[in-house]
Order: structure tokens, then sequence, then C-alpha cells
């Protein structure tokens, strides 16, 4: 399927429903990949708003959208229509903040797209496609979006009372929605007019806009354009709403009793996967224990792999393993050591307990790697044969030399190791150690 936009430039002239002020809407042509494009002309600079839910600032009986100082109240009729008609890419000049309400229904928009002479482009359309279900609740609303090749939405519309409640389940396409969706007007209960006029709603509204219920009893200009005309609404507003993805939809909607309100929330769930996914796939972490492919280790593969943390870290990395057996790692001894405070104040010396240590941590290393001991930790036991011969002092580079000469079942290891500085062996000693699972008592 092929990107479309329209041939030429066409407009609609009426008053918004809710600011009641007189506004003209233009649509213009625009490029593939330019979207749907809002242009507030009648503001300083002329600021474009790109519909997205995430711009979303009020949802009280219409669906209103802000960047920055640039406001778009009620933009789901003219989204909706966009939408159902297929159309990708157009530029939206009003002269007002809000669209004309017409008839109170996305037919007038229809009919200008078409006057507009819809024309494919060269680009492919871009699809949203679900590939797990997503749903959302408000009170007595619930919406759900499921995996589908195709957009269908199947609602159900209720009052409070249960006397309107209607259901209808489409397919929907530019056919069907030109023909079962776009004639569809908005409608309200009577009761809910005088709060709806305090809260500065509806200035524009009157019988000419919309269907007003008043008990069992409809209060309308003209006849009900379908017997089930209500629900053909708000299937006609969670198509516009749910364009707030900024590409339209594949997925089998359900939605019971639904609202701008609710239709926001699935748009926004909607709108964080689509946001991952563009970000690509999540990078699997890495394993904790060392990986035998690994021919060496920085400083974060070390922390993921031992558990001990500042200060008594004893490696700086491990520059390279020697087959399955043997590491060379090292240790940089600077004068920020916390030890050195304490040992000796005016004659810095390393503790030979903590080149022990460091030994041990080394030894532990190419032990987890040799057995593929992942989410494992190796606890010193014994030292044999220890010795130190020159002092380790502030700026030394310790190399430390590990070497696996024993191994018990994997669960118990010997090693031999040794320290050196400047290539003199500082220290030396013969280790045992046990590999247990972390947690373990």
């Amino acid at each position: 399927m092929k990107q479309r936009t329209l041939a030429r430039e066409v407009s609609i002239k009426g008053l918004a429903l809710h600011t009641g002020e007189a506004v003209t809407l233009t649509m213009k042509p625009a490029p593939a990949g330019t979207g749907i494009v809002f242009k507030r002309i009648d503001l300083s600079g002329a600021p474009e708003l790109r519909p997205r839910v995430d711009q979303v600032t009020d949802l009280v009986r219409a669906t209103t959208i802000q960047s920055g100082h640039a406001k778009i109240h009620t933009v789901e009729h003219v989204l909706s229509a966009l939408h159902g008609c297929g159309i990708d890419n157009v530029m939206i000049e009003m002269n007002a903040s809000e669209p004309p309400i017409m008839d109170g229904s996305a037919r007038p928009f229809v009919n200008l797209i078409l006057q507009g002479e819809p024309v494919e482009q060269e680009a492919d359309r871009e699809y949203f496609e679900l590939d797990a279900p997503v749903s959302v609740t408000r009170g007595n609303s619930s919406i759900i979006a499921l995996p589908c090749n195709q957009l269908k939405i199947s609602c159900t519309s209720a009052d409070d009372r249960g006397i309107h409640t209607q259901h209808l389940s489409l397919t929907i396409d530019p056919d069907v929605y030109m023909t079962q969706i776009a004639a569809a007007r908005t409608f309200t209960i009577y009761e809910d007019i005088e709060e709806l006029l305090k809260l500065g709603k509806i200035k524009g509204g009157s019988l000419d806009c919309a269907v007003v219920i008043r008990g069992d009893k409809i209060i309308s200009k003209e006849p009900l354009r379908f017997a089930d005309e209500f629900v053909r609404h708000k299937i006609l507003d969670i198509v516009g709403d749910v364009m707030l993805l900024g590409m339209p939809l594949k997925a089998h909607i359900v939605a019971t009793r639904p609202g701008h309100a609710i239709n926001a929330e699935l748009t926004k769930a909607l709108f964080a996967l689509l946001e991952e996914r563009r970000k690509g796939p999540k990078k699997k972490p890495r394993p904790k224990g060392v990986l035998p492919t690994e021919t060496s280790l920085d400083i974060q593969r070390i922390l993921e792999t031992i558990p001990h943390r500042y200060p008594f870290v004893m490696i700086d990395r491990v520059v390279e393993f020697i087959g399955n057996d043997e590491l060379v790692a090292i240790k940089n001894v600077t004068i920020n050591e916390p030890y050195f405070s304490g040992h000796f104040p005016g004659n810095p010396v390393m503790p030979g307990v903590l080149q022990l240590e460091a030994m041990a941590q080394a030894a532990g290393i190419v032990m987890l790697r040799r057995t593929g001991n992942a989410g494992k930790s190796a606890f010193f036991m014994s030292a044999d044969k220890v010795k130190f011969r020159k002092p380790v002092r502030p700026g030394d580079q310790i190399i430390i030399n590990a070497k696996i000469t024993k191994v018990r079942g994997d669960k118990l290891a010997a090693a031999e190791c040794n320290c050196t500085v400047g290539g003199q062996v500082v220290s030396s000693a013969e280790l045992m150690f046990a590999v247990f699972e972390e947690g373990a008592e």
C-alpha cells in the first residue's frame, strides 16, 4: 500500500463547537513522509503541530493537543476522516484554535478530502502492527487492542441507564468508513449540557451539530442517520484518537463504553510500544559468569562476575586468559587507597593480606570461567606457602598471575598465584577455595 496525499488544496468554513469561533480550515498536499501537520496561521510565526498522543492536554468531550503556546481543540473528527480515508500526508492550515464542527460528524471532512482528490505517492505506507494484546480500564469503561492484520473495531456504547445500548463490529477501510461511519453525529445527554457550559465548553453547540438524548427521546433537527448512530460515532472517535499514534494502526479494538479519555490511554500505551520498537530490541543483560569466549575483562565485567565492591575490589582488569586454567590481571595501586591512611602514615605500604586477597579474587575468576559456573561465587578457604618479598607502594602496578592446579568436582580448587611489580615477584601463595551458589548458606 502506497502513501497518499491530496492532489489540490481545499477549504471549509464553519463555527467551532467548544470555542464558538468562526474558522477556516484548509487542507494542502504534502510530500511523502510528512505525515499530518496542523498549522496555526492566526498565531505569530504560524506554529506547526504534529498530532501525537504525548501532546494531548485536554480530553473533556474532545481531544485537545498542544505544542508550546499553540493549541488545537477537537482534532478527533478531522483525524478520523483522514485516517478513515487513508490519507497519510497533508498540511492543515487553520485561522483559529479549533476545526469547524459542521454537522457534528466527519462527513464534511470526508467530502473535503474527496474534493481534494486523493492521490498515491511513491513511498510505501508504514503501519503500526500490534503483536501482543494491550488493554486499559477506567471505571466501567474498557478498551483492548488485539493483534490483527487490519483495523477492526468492535464497540459497545451505553449510557448509565442502559436505555440506548448499542453494539457494532466493523472492519475499517475507506469504503466502510465513508459509508458506515463518517456520517454519524456527535451526541450528548441533555442533563450534561449545563455542566459543559459551566466548563466553558460547547459555546458553538446547537441541534445543527449534535444529537441530544433526553430520557428515552432523541432531540435533533433531522432524524437519526442510522438506528445505531451513537455507537457508530463512538467508532468514529476511536478511529480519530488512535491516529494520534502518528501512523495508521492494524489491530482489533474491542471497546466498551469508550470515550476520549480511555481512547487516549490506549493510544498512549500503543505509542509507548511504538517508541520502544523504534529504539530496537532491548539488549539482553550480559550473564554474570565469565564466558569461555572472553579473552579479557574490564572492570564492569569483573563487577558482574565477583560479589566484591569498594573498598575490597582488588582487580582492575583481567588482561589475558591463558587456556582454561590461567589468567593475568592488574591492580593499580594509588595513594587514594583507603588503607594507606593507617598503613602506615608517612610510609604507605599495601598490606600483604590485600595482595593475598587480590590473588584469591583472580583465582576465583579463573575457576568460574573454567567450569562455567555463572551465578556462583568462589570463596577463599586457605593459603599455604605465603611469601611477601618486597613492599608495594602507591604508584605501583601489580601484575597478578593465577593458575588452577587442582580441581575436585568443580566445587573445590587449588591455585598457584603470584604478584609482580616491575618484573619482580613481590608476593606469592598457594590457595584453596570453594565454589558455592550465590545466596547459599
